[in-house]
């Protein structure tokens, strides 16, 4: 399945790019054992990010920012077979849930739910 990996990024983070990317290790560590069981992992802000930057995004929170991250999720949604929600507050987050709910595509709120990676819950 393509997983999409939601969780906090931005939120809490008073846009501190340091906080920002721990923010989003946490959501890559999901990635490994999703893959692993035959999964491609997905993660908004990897598709996000780029195009930000390509057009010529400069502050986090800008009028592109506000375009392009919250759009990109949406688009990828629509192209995944499934949600893994990690834990923490995210308004995006949330919003992902809501769009895969309206989909009809199952959400996982724990590694070990999603199918195959029962035993490969622990990253690494």
């Amino acid at each position: 399945m393509l997983i999409l990996i939601a969780g906090p990024y931005r939120s809490g983070t008073n846009d501190d790019a340091g906080k920002m990317a721990d923010n989003l290790k946490r959501l890559e560590e999901a990635s490994w054992p999703l893959f692993q069981a035959g999964h491609l992992p997905m993660i908004g802000e990897w598709v996000a990010l780029p195009i930000w930057h390509a057009a010529g995004g400069k502050t986090i929170g800008d009028a592109l920012y506000d375009q392009i991250f919250h759009p990109a999720a949406g688009r990828l949604i629509a192209l995944c077979d499934a949600i893994l929600r990690l834990p923490g507050d995210s308004k995006g987050a949330d919003n992902d849930v809501r769009l895969a709910n309206e989909r009809g595509i199952p959400v996982y709120y724990r590694l070990e739910d999603v199918p195959g990676c029962g035993a490969l819950a622990a990253p690494h």
